[in-house]
């Protein structure tokens, strides 16, 4: 994944981390060279400060004092006379062959040695060291000076993570303010002064897009609207047309080709209705929730589907489930015009696949605090199988029955996300019929109740004709 905060990150560590290294390295080096001076001047001054006689020097080097740390540095010491004839060397030490005057770097026995030698009257002194001693000091010089370089290495890192994560804080809010936003919120976003300047290009260009898409969204619902006006009157008069001629006896032909012809106008006509429906779902701004009495609301929509209902027979009924009581208004928050469009479309699907003599009920529930519906039939229920696809626009099952277009259910779940509510789908037990749950409408206080509620029922059968 290719992230900008792991990029800064890698850089800012990866390259503090290399200049360590390379400031170690010079340290190191540095310490070295200055080591070496140091053991140079050490040298000199060792064989400066040898005594004349030889018997003294030895003497010294036993037990005298200054000469203690001589061994600790491991520091070699050889006179030649004026013959060349060695007349005193260090105790415990190699013997290294005669160098001349001044300083030289020699190896002897896979050993380096920093040899230093000086001319004196009547002899010849040569002192030297290992080099193996100068690194191991420059070492200890170096480690005592890294130390707080090693103490900063951690807490830097920490410093660029800190800082590299406030730096991005407020891309993480644009971000933020982004995804919280609903896909219908097309409005700008505003450019306050906590807007970094390197982000304002981006937020700009981000506007601009808003702003086209919201034109864009308009110009959809503008056609919309007109299409619904264009489409629904020209079929509509077409339809009366039709009845008028049917009527008067101006149209003939054979009966069966005639009853087909209106059933395919009809079919036409809802279908043309249902497409400007689910249209003008995906285009829907959103809607500001008014209170909606969900039995109010059932009611209504039993008495528009009654006479569909007596003409197949079918028993029609509005029901309360505990603890919904019969006498509750059932008050909830939503949109009305969305929640009357996906209650009509539930039960003109009920009452279409339902065969003639059946029963539909309308059960109004509650769970905690939210309150929901049924629409319970007795027909013949759709196969497990096809319960995911039949929320898809235009699918229709191969043992559905019946004429239809395939689009119902999917207006209804289009319209249950669009206000956030849970729809569901199941077949009833026993195999007979079809259940389709709506639920999550939040409740509002009910208000008065109804008195003749308590004491009706709405249900429209065929009997009632």
């Amino acid at each position: 994944m290719n992230s900008i905060r792991r990029r800064l990150l890698g850089w800012l560590i990866c390259g503090f981390a290399a200049t360590s290294v390379v400031a170690g390295f010079g340290i190191f080096h540095t310490a070295r060279e200055e080591a070496g001076e140091l053991f140079d001047y050490e040298l000199r001054a060792v064989a400066l400060s040898m005594p004349a006689n030889v018997e003294t020097a030895r003497q010294v080097e036993q037990s005298g004092p200054g000469f203690d740390e001589i061994a600790d540095d491991r520091i070699l010491i050889e006179i030649w006379d004026r013959n060349g004839t060695p007349i005193y060397h260090s105790r415990e030490t190699p013997t290294l062959p005669r160098q001349t005057t001044g300083f030289r770097t020699i190896e002897e026995g896979e050993v380096h040695w920093r040899v230093f030698g000086v001319v004196q009257p009547e002899r010849f002194v040569q002192v030297a060291q290992p080099i193996s001693v100068r690194d191991a000091l420059a070492l200890r010089l170096a480690l005592h000076t890294l130390w707080p370089l090693a103490l900063l290495v951690p807490v830097a890192i920490v410093l660029v993570l800190l800082v590299v994560t406030r730096g991005l804080a407020p891309v993480r809010a644009l971000s933020a303010l982004l995804t919280a936003r609903s896909a219908h919120a097309l409005e700008p976003l505003r450019l306050d002064g906590s807007v970094p300047v390197e982000l304002r290009p981006l937020v700009e260009a981000l506007n601009d897009l808003l702003a086209r898409l919201n034109a864009a969204s308009q110009a959809q619902r503008t056609f919309i609207a007109d299409a619904a006006h264009e489409l629904r009157s020209p079929l509509a008069a077409l339809k009366l047309q039709w009845q008028a001629a049917l009527h008067d006896g101006t149209l003939s032909g054979e009966p069966r080709t005639l009853e087909r012809m209106q059933t395919r106008l009809n079919r036409t006509i809802r279908l043309v209705q249902q497409l400007l429906t689910l249209a003008r779902e995906d285009a829907q701004a959103p809607v500001p929730t008014t209170a909606v009495s969900l039995r109010r609301l059932g009611e209504q929509a039993i008495g528009d589907f009654s006479l569909l209902a007596e003409e197949k027979g079918i028993d029609l009924g509005l029901e309360s489930r505990p603890p919904v009581a019969p006498e509750d208004i059932c008050n909830v928050n939503a949109d009305a015009h969305g929640l009357n469009t996906l209650l009509n479309n539930l039960l003109d699907n009920a009452i279409r696949y339902t065969p003639a003599g059946g029963k539909i009920d309308l059960v109004l529930t509650r769970t905690h605090d939210t309150l929901g519906f049924e629409v319970v039939d007795n027909g013949p229920g759709i196969p497990e199988a096809d319960l995911e696809r039949v929320l898809d626009r235009f699918f229709r099952g191969d043992q559905a029955l019946g004429t239809g277009s395939g689009l119902g259910l999917s207006i209804v779940a289009r319209i249950a996300r669009r206000q956030g509510l849970t729809f569901t789908l199941r077949n009833n037990p026993g195999g007979r019929g079809l259940t389709a749950a709506v639920s999550g409408l939040q409740t509002l206080a009910d208000a008065v109740a109804d008195p003749l509620a308590s004491s009706r029922t709405a249900r429209a059968t065929s009997d009632s004709a």
